[in-house]
């Protein structure tokens, strides 16, 4: 199966299926064939972390996304007390030194609620679009969305209470995503109003930060309550659409995590940490069907998996190139 079919797949919310052993490679077979002989102790794990955290700064990805998260929602905070007109607008809309910028999933809206083109939305549209291809796709997700920041932290607080057994994780199928994609793009069309735009946590942090607080955070507050609470980072995860347009950009984009099965121990830790975890079901033993696979285009280029992996089975890669980033 092709990495766009495969991503498409993934992002409508269809689980990959194991492999058959005709499916996989030669070498594929013959390097599991090795790892069956090769009994894996928790001291030879650790041996490896403690090898792999000497040569790896394990925060290297997230601090990095951190930082540049938090500074590209600055811009637009200090563009505007400070009148600078450097960056203008919120996330959904703005412009960059005069020159317009739309994010994809609202100018999807815009344009079904009020069904014609404006030459500026075009522009705008067709800059980001070509930004976001060449950076993959839902790397605004974890590297851009205000929300996805704020969501790690209480996914952080989550973690804690359901290790004291205090909350549980509950999970919905990952296609009701897809259902509400729809339904959303059909509320604009036949409504004539943005209704995503409404209840979107990254539109109403944005405008929070830039313009002040409001009444709209109340919402943001519950959805963080919930996710805390009962379903670990359950808007991104199970409604939010943006995921899902960038998503689409991404399965053409260059820049990949990609996996090497010859390395991996399948421990499974890049998986526990993952957002969007499903997309690392290829890390499981018997999963993969080539040495090196491309992780899929519904991954949020985050990073995570990359820093915890303990022996680098896991590494940004751009197509094309050899070197890892």
């Amino acid at each position: 199966m092709s990495y766009i079919a495969k991503s498409l797949r993934q992002l409508i919310g269809m689980r990959p299926s194991k492999p058959s052993p005709d499916e996989r490679l030669p070498e594929v077979v013959a390097v599991y064939a090795e790892k069956r002989k090769e009994k894996l102790t928790k001291a030879k794990l650790r041996e490896a972390e403690q090898a792999r955290a000497l040569a790896h700064d394990r925060h290297k990805w997230r601090n990095r996304r951190w930082i540049t998260l938090i500074v590209i929602n600055l811009l637009f905070v200090v563009s505007y007390y400070f009148d600078v007109q450097l960056v203008e607008g919120a996330l959904t809309a703005s412009r960059f030194v005069g020159f317009h910028m739309a994010d994809l999933n609202s100018a999807l809206q815009v344009m079904l609620a009020y069904k014609h083109l404006v030459l500026n939305l075009v522009i705008g549209t067709v800059t980001v679009f070509v930004l976001w291809l060449l950076l993959g796709g839902r790397t605004f997700c974890s590297w851009v969305c205000p929300y996805h920041l704020i969501a790690e932290w209480a996914e952080a607080l989550h973690l804690k209470l359901a290790e004291k057994k205090l909350v549980r994780d509950m999970r919905f199928h990952r296609g009701v995503r897809t259902l509400l994609y729809i339904i959303f793009a059909l509320l604009a069309l036949l409504t004539g109003y943005t209704v995503f735009e409404t209840i979107s946590p990254t539109g109403i942090l944005s405008r929070a930060l830039i313009y002040g607080p409001g009444i709209a955070l109340l919402w943001v507050l519950a959805l963080l309550a919930f996710e805390v609470l009962v379903s670990r980072r359950a808007w991104c995860r199970y409604v939010c659409p943006i995921g899902i347009t960038y998503g689409l950009v991404g399965t053409l984009s260059p820049l990949r995590v990609q996996y090497n099965m010859q390395r991996c121990h399948h421990e499974g830790d890049c998986r526990k940490i993952c957002m969007v975890p499903h997309v690392l079901d290829v890390t499981i033993r018997g999963r993969a069907k080539t040495l090196d696979t491309d992780i899929g285009a519904d991954c949020t280029r985050c990073g995570l998996c990359v820093d915890i992996c303990p022996t680098g089975s896991l590494s940004f890669k751009i197509k094309g190139l050899d070197k890892s980033l």
